[in-house]
């Protein structure tokens, strides 16, 4: 009960900081104000991360997903020691929306990047018994859908089984990313989603089908917000978002040997908007302590591009309101 009230005061100074620099930029930008006055993007927060906090900030969207075959979109993590989300922390959610979790295989090797490792892998970590079970997407190859008003790419390829479901939930776990700067919703929905094709794609700006390295990076940050898109245009909004802010580490869960975090475990954050709700995450590390390290990877990759090439594109909105439901 102490840490949780620590961690709940902790969470309520954050987000008092960050509205505060909130208030300060909507001065500072003439059309801020006007944006957030005529519905900004609503990110939800609990700093209780439990079992029963993710249900709660789940339920503060007031919107439900529809259809009977509903996807729970996260990373199963790379053996042997990566920060993959709790089984037991994410059950009682994937039960509620009667879920089916589903990923795809790597395309950088490691023990996720063949169809029946990667089987071993989730049910090894727990998440092959969640729901309906576990799908990877991929293993029957690709689904190409099509990008409207990208950047970079026309066409995105998911993996194949991915029109197998009406709507996604999308579970991430926040942290740094030694390619992207920072993962977060939309890395899950655009590298996450993407077959092995799809995922050279995007590395690459369109250029590759076969090899993930060697593109420019804000071409490639350009894509992951491209893709993203694309997902969510495709399911026509039947797509929500959590992220999940514990074991913060600079690396990511593709990492089977990830730095300690120098930064607290910090919440639970919910919303309709990738692009805010990432934003929120990112904004919150940079009001934390010990934040040195995360800052450092995320501007050494300019991982702040994908956000404003997702806003460009109309993904979602980089201005966004956030609540805290703890009360």
């Amino acid at each position: 009960m102490k840490k949780k009230i620590i961690a709940q005061l902790l969470s309520f100074i954050l987000v008092f900081s960050l509205s505060a620099c909130s208030a300060q930029a909507s001065e500072e930008e003439e059309t801020a104000g006007d944006t957030a006055d005529s519905g900004a993007s609503v990110v939800y927060m609990t700093a209780d991360i439990s079992p029963e906090g993710l249900m709660a900030v789940y339920e503060a969207m007031g919107v439900e997903l529809t259809g009977d075959n509903i996807a729970v979109k996260l990373s199963t993590g790379e053996p042997p020691a990566s920060n993959y989300l709790d089984p037991d922390l994410i059950r009682d959610l994937v039960e509620h929306v009667n879920g089916t979790i589903v990923e795809c295989n790597t395309a950088y090797g490691g023990s996720r990047s063949e169809t029946a490792m990667h089987y071993q892998v989730a049910e090894d970590h727990g998440f092959t018994d969640l729901g309906k079970g576990f799908v990877i997407m991929d293993e029957d190859d690709s689904m190409i859908i099509p990008v409207e008003g990208g950047q970079r790419l026309s066409e995105n390829y998911v993996g194949a089984h991915f029109g197998d479901f009406d709507g996604f939930l999308v579970l991430s776990h926040f942290k740094g990313h030694a390619m992207a700067g920072f993962g977060g919703a939309i890395k899950n929905i655009s590298i996450g989603i993407g077959s092995q094709e799809g995922k050279c794609l995007i590395h690459t700006a369109g250029s590759s089908h076969t090899s993930p390295w060697g593109g420019d990076q804000d071409a490639f940050l350009e894509s992951m917000a491209d893709a993203g898109k694309s997902v969510v245009d495709y399911l026509d909004g039947n797509i929500l978002f959590v992220n999940v802010m514990n074991r913060l580490s600079i690396d990511c869960d593709c990492d089977g040997n990830p730095a300690e975090p120098d930064i607290h475990d910090i919440g639970i954050l919910a919303s309709t908007d990738p692009v805010a709700l990432d934003q929120a995450c990112l904004d919150l590390i940079y009001q934390a302590e010990g934040n040195e390290s995360f800052v450092r990877r995320v501007e050494g990759q300019h991982g702040a591009h994908v956000l404003e090439a997702g806003e460009e594109i109309g993904l979602g909105s980089r201005t966004y309101q956030l609540e805290n439901i703890d009360g």
